[in-house]
Formats: structure tokens, C-alpha cells, sequence
């Protein structure tokens, strides 16, 4: 593996910011190497066990919101690529949503033309406890029933998850799970995760943000729920702040791109069980799945790694 490679950014603004779509693609000639290179590696991928379970999964899966949202052709193509890579490179986590436009039938037909179902945990979320939410959501994925379900956006602290345990106890479902990015509502999250105690707990956790560190994560290890963190590049912020700069000497140790450093410093946190970035990019994908190989920072250097990118 070639952890020396520099990462270049690119060199000019683009509208609204840089994306990870704008930043890989002006600096893909670079970061393509790199990425096989880890998605080559024979190390065996980091994986972490669902603790509700003991279940192992692999800690880089593959978000869906915004990037599989427009039932087309080339979305359509594009999803059977990244499902293909993520699966061919020892990932299995999907998540999807009933409210990201398309993203479920999207993903159900680039399941059902790659036939790569038995290999997949899929997870989706529901706005709420409704029946007929979930028989769509699972007749647009072609499935009878997923890995795990999620409440999305919890902001009741009252919020029972009863509905979801009787799903689960039918089979529709192996897990449950709560979600929430606002973080006005993380105290709804806590009490309903402490209470409620669900398989799972998703929530937005960055390099840049660290809200959830010592708040939900805390909690979600007291109650023994697996840890999943959505917008892991902080909506490309992360991407914008490194622009035109090379991965520090003292990183290439255990990142080989930019997109790889920002994983690790979130599976370098052992209460995290898998990290979810979304992308419709196959390379992108093998990039990302390469966070899940080799060494991982220490609590030193996640501690360097925070201070590098406040410095900036």
C-alpha cells in the first residue's frame, strides 16, 4: 500500500462551495491510485460488532440520501456500479430512507439486476410508526423485510418504539433503530435511546462536529446500541477546509486520500460501529471503503487531527 501518494485539492471555487463530487473529480487523477491501492490491500476490513447481537459489520457502508434520489438511467446505473464496488470490496451496510425521493426504488432495482441481496445489510427509515410506510417502502426495495429499521428524526421524548419492536418480533425487520441530524432534538434522542433501548442510534458526527461525541454516543454505549454516523464529511465541508492542500506527513500512516483521514478519525472511535457517507461514484466508493483497511489513529492523533482542521 502507498500511503506517500500526495492528495491534491482543486484549485478553483465552484458554486455553493466544494462538494466531495467537485474535490474528487478535479483531483481524480491522483486520487484513483490510492484508492485501489487500499481497496487492493489484503489486510483484512475493519469490522465491528452490532452490540444488541454480536454480529460483525463492516465499519464503511454507503449513504443514499441526495445521490440515488431521481429514478433514471443514469442513477440507475450509477447504483448497481457503487453497489457492485461496495460489495466486491468487503462492505455490506446500505441506508436509505422512504424520504429520500427515489433512493428506495432505486436501490431495490439495483439490487434486483445485480442479485447482490444475501450480500447487503439494508437499513431504512420510516417519518413515522405507520404500516403502510413500511409495506412501501419494502415493496420499493423488493424485499420482505430489511436488516434494520429506523425511526427517522426522533424529537418526541415520549416517542415509543413499540410498533418497531412488534415489526421486529414478525420478522419484517432484524433491528431497530432511532436517527436524528438536528441537534435541538438530541435530548428527544437520548431519552428515547435510554428508555426505549433500540439496536441502533444514527446521528450526524464529523471531524468538524462533534456534538454527538460526548452527548449521544456516550449514552448509546450505556444502553449497549450500535452506532452509525451520517454526513461523515461534514456536508463537504471538510473538503472545502483542505482544498489545495496536501495530507499532512505525520497522517499517511493510515490515510491515503483526504476522504480516508476523515473516516478514520470516526472508526478511530470504537463506539462507532460504521460510517455512512453517500455517494453515486463508484471510485468514490473504493476510496471510501479503503477507511476500513490498515492502521487507524490513535487517541493522539485524532486529538492532532481535530486540531489540524480547527487550524486551518
Amino acid at each position: 500500500m502507498n500511503h506517500s501518494t500526495p492528495m491534491h485539492g482543486p484549485t478553483h471555487d465552484v458554486t455553493q462551495g466544494l462538494t466531495r463530487r467537485g474535490f474528487a473529480t478535479l483531483a481524480a487523477a491522483a486520487l484513483l491510485p490510492a484508492a485501489q491501492a487500499q481497496a487492493d490491500d489484503a489486510s483484512a476490513p475493519i469490522t465491528r460488532p452490532i452490540p444488541s447481537s454480536g454480529e460483525r459489520l463492516p465499519a464503511v457502508g454507503l449513504g443514499t440520501a441526495r445521490v440515488f434520489d431521481t429514478d433514471d438511467a443514469q442513477t440507475r446505473r450509477a447504483a448497481t456500479e457503487v453497489l457492485r464496488t461496495l460489495t466486491g470490496h468487503g462492505g455490506r451496510l446500505v441506508d436509505t430512507a422512504s424520504s429520500y425521493g427515489d433512493a428506495e426504488r432505486v436501490l431495490g432495482q439495483a439490487l434486483a439486476a445485480t442479485g447482490l441481496h444475501a450480500k447487503v445489510f439494508l437499513a431504512t427509515k420510516l417519518e413515522a410508526p405507520d404500516a403502510s410506510e413500511l409495506d412501501r417502502s419494502l415493496k420499493r426495495l423488493g424485499v420482505p423485510r430489511v436488516d434494520l429499521l429506523q425511526l427517522h428524526n426522533v424529537r418526541d421524548p415520549r416517542q415509543s418504539l413499540a410498533q418497531f419492536k412488534a415489526w421486529k418480533a414478525q420478522g419484517r425487520c432484524r433491528y431497530i433503530g432511532i436517527t436524528s441530524t438536528y441537534h435541538g432534538d438530541f435530548a428527544a434522542l437520548e431519552a428515547v435511546l435510554g428508555r426505549e433501548k433500540p439496536d441502533f442510534v444514527q446521528v450526524d458526527y464529523s471531524l468538524d462536529n462533534h456534538d454527538a461525541q460526548q452527548r449521544v454516543l456516550a449514552r448509546a454505549a450505556d444502553v449497549g446500541a450500535g452506532v452509525l454516523t451520517a454526513l461523515p464529511f461534514g456536508r463537504g465541508r471538510l473538503f472545502r477546509a483542505v482544498r489545495g492542500r496536501n495530507i499532512p506527513d505525520w497522517a499517511q500512516g493510515f490515510a491515503a486520500s483526504w476522504a480516508q483521514f476523515f473516516l478514520k478519525y470516526l472508526i478511530g472511535d470504537e463506539r462507532v460501529t460504521a460510517v455512512i457517507p453517500g455517494t453515486s461514484d463508484a471510485a468514490h466508493m473504493a476510496d471510501n471503503l479503503g477507511a476500513m483497511r490498515g492502521a487507524l489513529p490513535d487517541a493522539a492523533e485524532r486529538r492532532r487531527m481535530v486540531a489540524y482542521i480547527e487550524s486551518l
